[in-house]
């Protein structure tokens, strides 16, 4: 009888192992430190390999990005039910994100440090990523700030900038979360809903803060 052949790994199996492996060392070594000959051992397989299903070290980099930008995205819609009130879904959203990024911090080095610094195409991928959140934060506020002022017509714009500053902040906190030993997801996560909701709370019962007016502003020029 001949030697049993053993069933060749599916395509799409094998290039999520270079990815799992391409993260890992992209996330722990950067961008331009890491090497393919390192990406091929850690994921088992040869060099030429990589380079036949992934083409190059940029192009790979780019399909860990957009990889890991999906299920971050993902991680927070999925983390959010639209039955909550405006604070629980707020909450349940941030708490998606921060244990998300607490749960791969190699994925979210990716996404937060090396893609930002090693310009296009790269900048552009997190650049869609964070205009996705964006602009999913843009529909919870909304959505609550309707609600409280009883104005289904109210603007986006009114908001819009609001969500800006929540996910710059929570990119910003998570990062350190992920860098300060004993920081949980949770407790992330509630530091951002201290922070933010209490502001929040007032603009939504139209109390919002205003600069003071005992002194002219000042002039460009």
């Amino acid at each position: 009888m001949g030697a049993v052949k053993t069933k060749r790994m599916p395509r799409v199996v094998r290039e999520q192992q270079m990815l799992d492996a391409a993260v890992q060392i992209f996330g722990q070594r950067g961008y331009m430190t890491a090497s393919m000959d390192e990406i091929a051992e850690l994921a088992g397989v040869s060099k030429p390999l990589v380079y036949l299903y992934l083409n190059s070290k940029e192009d790979l980099f780019t399909a860990c990005i957009r990889r890991e930008a999906a299920a971050l995205v993902e991680a927070v819609r999925a983390g959010v039910r639209p039955d909550l009130p405006a604070d629980r879904q707020l909450w349940e959203g941030l708490g998606a994100f921060f244990a998300h990024t607490a749960e791969h911090p190699d994925a979210w080095s990716v996404l937060h440090l090396q893609a930002r610094t090693h310009g296009e195409p790269f900048a552009a991928e997190i650049t869609a990523m964070r205009a996705e959140i964006v602009a999913f934060v843009t529909e919870l506020i909304l959505a609550a700030a309707r609600e409280a002022h009883r104005n289904p017509e109210l603007p986006e714009r009114e908001v819009a900038g609001l969500a800006e500053a929540l996910v710059g902040a929570a990119e910003s906190l998570a990062a350190w979360a992920n860098a300060t030993p004993g920081v949980t997801a949770r407790q992330a996560a509630a530091t951002l809903m201290n922070f933010s909701w209490a502001g929040l709370g007032d603009l939504m019962a139209g109390r919002p803060w205003s600069p003071p007016q005992d002194r002219p502003e000042p002039h460009a020029g």
